[in-house]
């Protein structure tokens, strides 16, 4: 499966955050460090998720970047 990762970065740090897994998020020094890190947090929330019984999320969510003028 592929989810939707949104991926911010900080003053001194990047933090990850997946739309289709709420609760499912990652911090990492660098751009490729969080994306690792998201990757082994997406693994073990959707095991979680297993053991639990719960229903594992269908990826659903897209995102797209939109190019404005500024004012």
């Amino acid at each position: 499966m592929k989810y939707t990762v949104i991926i911010e970065e900080g003053s001194s740090s990047y933090g990850a955050f997946v739309p289709d897994l709420p609760g499912c998020v990652a911090v990492g020094e660098t751009k490729d460090e969080v994306l690792e890190t998201i990757k082994e947090a997406i693994e073990f929330h959707i095991e979680g998720l297993k053991e639990d019984g719960a229903d594992i999320p269908e990826p659903h969510c897209d995102s797209a970047q939109v190019e404005v003028s500024a004012a």
